[in-house]
């Protein structure tokens, strides 16, 4: 993976058709985030991403299929969906007697 800075306007990566360009004063738009204006950092970053989300949804397409959902739907439902509770057992009542425990009671 590796984001090449072209003429310190054009961020491409050889990974991923999508790039980032320069709008000047430090701030960078990246193709898949339109509207948004990112540090170079922050585009860096974004590319970056986009270089690892179509691996990423490969393998966990090959895991969906097996229970029926395509790769978006079973990595947006094991997002949003709660885990269930933890099951705890129900606490155990004591039941104290007066004998050796009950010292000083008369």
């Amino acid at each position: 993976m590796a984001v090449h800075v072209i003429a310190s306007s054009l961020m491409t990566s050889d990974h991923t058709a999508h790039r980032a360009r320069s709008v000047g004063h430090g701030s960078w738009v990246v193709s898949y985030l339109p509207g948004r204006t990112l540090t170079c950092a922050q585009a860096v970053a974004a590319l970056r991403v986009a270089e690892v989300v179509p691996t990423l949804l490969d393998l966990v397409g090959e895991l969906a299929d097996e229970v029926g959902l395509t790769a978006l739907e079973a990595v947006g439902m094991a997002v949003r969906q709660s885990a269930w509770p933890e099951e705890r057992p129900a606490p155990t009542r004591h039941r104290w007697t007066a004998g050796a425990h009950g010292a000083g009671v008369s």
